[in-house]
């Protein structure tokens, strides 16, 4: 047997380790007190994979120089990023992830594929890719609010158009290029269509549908990954793609369910268009509260329960929030966290928020735990959440998210919402709740206001 036989055999091996190291990380991240070791597991995993991977390569140098900066521009970006910037981090790893199976399809195919199955995985990967580049990059600009159109826009149009067409153009680069033949090289044309398709994909999505999104091409990034595996004949490519391509698209199936709607309805039509009616505009009495106000109900309360949202992601105020429960617990009120699914801009945002201020995970509830007994819950606090409490999902038929499961806050006997004004949530559909005879709006900083109950309790 020759040395570049006992490499590959060794590799094979240590691929499988890497593997079941894989499948073991990711079975610890659905703890909180075994997340941190399952992320470092799972970190260790693939370096020992790449590490093996360069023994047997032709130049291992560039390799090892491409991994390093690599490694020090994702250092910097981990260690840089905000909490509240970490959906649009997720967003673009996810594109990055694709355009690297892009250019391994790209590179494979220059080097003429050996049969019609390596070149069918190849056009599948370039698409698969290049897709979850582009449409990730404008899911990175709709999660930051830098990138701002229309869903019936003249631009959305075009670039939807692109994405048909792209699909089209990739059946046609399957199976019928050597039946009607281009005057240009087709190779080319799929590229740039898959590029321009992606876009098309994700521009006409709206904002409130991003969780969802950033789901599905998380599991679009880890198919094209073991695709990229069968291609170059990696093990562990292809284990590491599949997991995270099953696991982003059960993710998204269960995202979708909590909306109560389809996928399909999600990327193709969206909350603008579940309706003939937009939703009527609420109008009525504001009730805002104070402070003070606010902790004489909060202090006579027996439970309580807090509802997070986007806006104690922008406030920061995961750590008093926690500091404000432990506080009520420490006065005999019961606390628990309502946690939807789709709140935030990401899969478990709001977790993430929580688990990094130390909030044991054994007081997270779904909305099927909390809504049946909703009516003896003496205050619920919304900080920064809007669609989630939205009571038009259940009241108002005519609503653009009927039909939405909510957390039921309106049935409280108190509600405080924290907000910083009255604007629509990321939707953009108005909230009822605001207007309910049981609401009292803490108008504000979340952070500020929370740190300012916390100090009442303490004097």
């Amino acid at each position: 047997m020759s040395f570049f036989s006992d490499i590959s055999a060794i590799q094979n091996i240590v691929y499988i380790f890497s593997s079941i190291l894989f499948i073991s990380g990711i079975k610890m991240l659905g703890k909180e007190d075994t997340a941190v070791r399952g992320n470092f597991l799972s970190a260790s995993a693939m370096f020992i994979a790449v590490a093996v991977t360069i023994i047997n390569v032709v130049n291992p140098v560039i390799v090892l120089i491409g991994v390093s900066i690599g490694a020090v521009i994702g250092s910097l970006i981990a260690l840089r990023v905000k909490m509240t910037s970490i959906p649009e981090m997720v967003a673009l790893f996810n594109g990055f992830g694709g355009l690297a199976t892009f250019f391994i399809a790209w590179s494979e195919f220059n080097a003429i594929p050996d049969n019609v199955f390596q070149f069918i995985v190849i056009m599948l990967t370039t698409y698969i890719g290049g897709v979850t580049f582009s449409g990730s990059i404008i899911a990175y600009g709709k999660l930051s609010e830098k990138l701002k159109v229309k869903k019936d826009s003249f631009v959305t149009k075009i670039f939807t158009t692109f994405f048909y067409a792209s699909i089209l153009f990739l059946v046609y680069s399957i199976g019928f290029t050597e039946i009607i033949e281009l005057p240009i090289n087709f190779y080319t044309v799929l590229l740039i269509l898959t590029l321009l398709g992606g876009i098309g994909f994700v521009i006409p999505i709206g904002g409130g549908d991003m969780p969802v999104v950033i789901s599905l091409l998380n599991s679009f990034s880890g198919i094209a990954a073991a695709f990229a595996g069968l291609l170059l004949l990696n093990n562990v490519l292809i284990v590491a793609g599949s997991l995270v391509g099953a696991s982003g698209l059960i993710l998204t199936i269960i995202m979708a369910k909590a909306m109560n709607r389809s996928i399909g309805n999600i990327l193709f039509v969206g909350y603008a268009s579940s309706s003939s009616s937009s939703g009527s505009q609420e109008t009525g009495e504001v009730k805002p509260i104070n402070v003070a106000d606010a902790y004489l109900i909060l202090e006579n309360a027996s439970s309580v329960l807090v509802i997070p949202g986007y806006g104690m992601a922008v406030a920061q105020a995961q750590h008093v929030v926690r500091e404000l429960g432990e506080l009520l617990e420490e006065n005999g009120t019961e606390v628990k966290y309502g946690i939807h699914p789709v709140a935030g801009r990401m899969p478990g945002h709001m977790n993430v928020l929580l688990a990094e201020a130390n909030v044991p995970y054994d007081v997270l509830v779904e909305p099927d735990d909390v809504n049946p007994s909703m009516d003896t819950v003496d205050v619920a606090i919304v900080i920064g959440a809007n669609d989630v409490v939205n009571p038009s999902a259940t009241e108002e038929p005519g609503s653009p998210i009927y039909g939405m499961p909510i957390i039921e806050v309106h049935n409280a006997r108190t509600v405080f919402v924290l907000k910083r004004s009255m604007s629509a949530g990321f939707a953009g559909v108005q909230n009822p709740l605001f207007f309910k005879q049981n609401t009292r709006m803490l108008f504000g900083d979340a952070k500020e206001s929370i740190g300012g109950l916390v100090s009442e309790f303490k004097e």
